[in-house]
Order: structure tokens, then sequence, then C-alpha cells
């Protein structure tokens, strides 16, 4: 049975990457370990990097999310007692986003996040919409990718924080 096809696939040091192909989405990048081609009520598991330095700003979706830590460190923007606040996160942390809550990622550190991230297959196939296959090096965004991760953020019903929502929780977003 082909691997692409059979459930009970192992992968090994996820943290190290994968054979699987590597897709760019605006800085962090993601490798699909289970395929976002299934029915909306599977989940999608993906091995996400966010590089030193790179940030994703304030987001939230329908879609519930769960990360676990595998290397590194980065800062988590989640719903707390006293509204949005950032979190310390490092391997061995899992991070819980239900659905409809605003959230944020940033990586501070000078070297990358790794995250095993735990979703629905919709999102996954969002991922696939808006990602491009990456480089090495890295290419900055440019304004069509942006504009298109916009366009295709509003076709799915995601909401994407302002420039002065990100602001105010010390994310400067960048001008294209």
């Amino acid at each position: 049975m082909a691997a692409a096809h059979n459930p009970s696939n192992v992968h090994h040091d996820i943290a190290e990457g994968t054979d699987r192909p590597v897709l760019d989405v605006l800085g962090p990048t993601i490798e699909f370990l289970t395929s976002p081609d299934e029915a909306d009520d599977r989940l999608c598991v993906m091995r996400g990097v966010i590089p030193a330095g790179v940030v994703v700003p304030i987001h939230s979706h329908d879609d519930a999310e769960a990360f676990y830590i595998l290397a590194g460190t980065q800062q988590v923007l989640t719903q707390g007692s006293n509204g949005l606040e950032w979190n310390d996160a490092r391997a061995g942390d899992y991070i819980n986003v239900p659905p409809g809550t605003p959230h944020a990622h940033r990586n501070i550190s000078h070297d990358p996040a790794v995250d095993l991230l735990i979703t629905t297959a919709r999102l996954g196939r969002f991922f696939q919409d808006v990602g491009k296959p990456a480089t090495d090096p890295p290419q900055p965004p440019t304004a069509e990718d942006v504009a298109h991760f916009i366009a295709t953020s509003i076709r799915y019903g995601y909401t994407l924080g302002s420039p002065e929502d990100n602001k105010a929780v010390g994310i400067d977003l960048p001008k294209f």
C-alpha cells in the first residue's frame, strides 16, 4: 500500500524535518504529515517552523488548533483572564487554541521554533492555498503574496487583526 494512503505511517525525528514538500506561508513553513485533502471531520497534522525573528500576526478562525512545541522557543499570544497576553513556550509545551480565539506567534530567539500543529483538514487546505514552495534561502513575501493571503483569508472566513490590533500587542506589521 502506498504511504500516502496508509493511515499508520510512522514519522521519525520530525523536529529535524521530513521528506515531505515544504510550503512557505509568508515566512513560517509547514510540512503536511497528514493530507489536508481529507473530509472536514478529519484532523490535519503538520510540522511548522517559525524562523528566528518571524512573527505570525493576530488572527482567528473557526478551526481549533493545537501546538506541541518540538524544538526552540517562541512567544504565543492567547486569550487570558485579562484579555490577550503573551506566553513563553518552549520544547515540550502544549498550546490549545479554541475555535474563534484570536492568537499570534513570534519567535524572538536566534533559533527556529518547531511545532507539531494539529488542526482541521479545512485549515490544512487554507495553508495549501496560501503556501508556496519554500526556497533556500527564503524569499520575503511580496505585495502579491500578501494580497493573495488576505483574499484567501476572506474566502475562508478567517479574521486578520488590523495594524492597530497588532501594534496594541507589540507587533509591527511590515508595509507592502
